[in-house]
């Protein structure tokens, strides 16, 4: 290890002892003018389904949409802009540029990206926005990705998602032993005491394991939460069932990469 770490510089190491610490990591975002192009879209789109306009407040109209829309035609909307940000040629790209370098550092230089990523909205007290507490690989996520989740508004408390941090998931991992846990209810409450709530500004992204147990709970703040997530892991590491093709495509497949996949040996006759 000590000769692994030769050919790392202080800064990478630093996010890196972060990250490995904590199983996540909090970072300002590193294209703002893609996030507000992002958020943008995502007002534009929001106004084109509720046939209203932005106003004056833009920094405002996502927290405060719960104004303007029903919690039965909150999934609606979100199929609607989902499957419009999803659309745009520049969509992916701008996403991944929001954390290229942290991706970089922590994943490699040879990435795959899910091809689809995945918008939340979690209105205050809406009980169907909540993702109970799990962790990706229990259900056939490979353990060598990582998520990037960036929110367009700031999110705090209930209005973010909860994480357990590495060691304190590393004490619970024996939790499904206990017979009296019988249900996902019954093992947040046993992790509570644990869990960090994540705080982030409107300008910061999160980069997490999701080896760790996290998720949300009903939102009892005042303001809405809109949020990306998107999956990356290293072209060349397992897969499980989200397979290269079908759930991943690659986005920096490096030339010697290329030839090597192309390369076959003249035939000998």
């Amino acid at each position: 290890m000590d000769n692994y770490n030769q050919f790392i510089n202080k800064e990478h190491q630093n996010i890196i002892n972060r990250f490995m610490n904590n199983g996540f990591i909090i970072e300002k975002s590193e294209n703002n003018d893609n996030l507000d192009l992002i958020r943008d879209l995502i007002i534009d789109l929001s106004c084109k389904f509720l046939k209203t306009s932005v106003g004056s407040n833009k920094n405002n109209f996502l927290n405060d949409i719960h104004h303007q829309v029903d919690v039965d035609k909150i999934n609606e909307l979100r199929l609607y802009i989902f499957q419009n940000l999803n659309k745009e040629n520049w969509f992916r790209k701008s996403y991944f540029e929001l954390a290229k370098n942290t991706l970089e550092i922590l994943v490699g230089n040879e990435l795959v990206m899910q091809k689809k990523i995945n918008l939340s909205i979690q209105m205050p007290n809406d009980e169907t926005s909540v993702l109970p507490v799990h962790a990706d690989v229990w259900s056939g996520d490979s353990p060598f990705e990582i998520v990037l989740w960036v929110p367009f508004v700031d999110v705090k408390k209930s209005k973010s998602m909860f994480i357990l941090p590495t060691e304190k998931n590393k004490n619970h991992l024996n939790v499904f032993r206990d017979k009296k846990i019988k249900n996902s209810a019954d093992l947040m409450e046993r992790i509570r005491p644990d869990l960090t709530w994540l705080e982030l500004k409107y300008g910061e992204i999160l980069v997490f394991t999701q080896n760790l147990m996290h998720g949300n709970e009903i939102n009892k703040e005042d303001t809405t939460r809109f949020s990306l997530n998107c999956r990356f892991k290293s072209l060349f590491s397992p897969y499980s069932d989200k397979k290269i093709g079908e759930f991943f495509e690659p986005i920096t497949m490096k030339p010697a990469t290329k030839l090597g996949i192309n390369y076959s040996l003249p035939l000998i006759k």
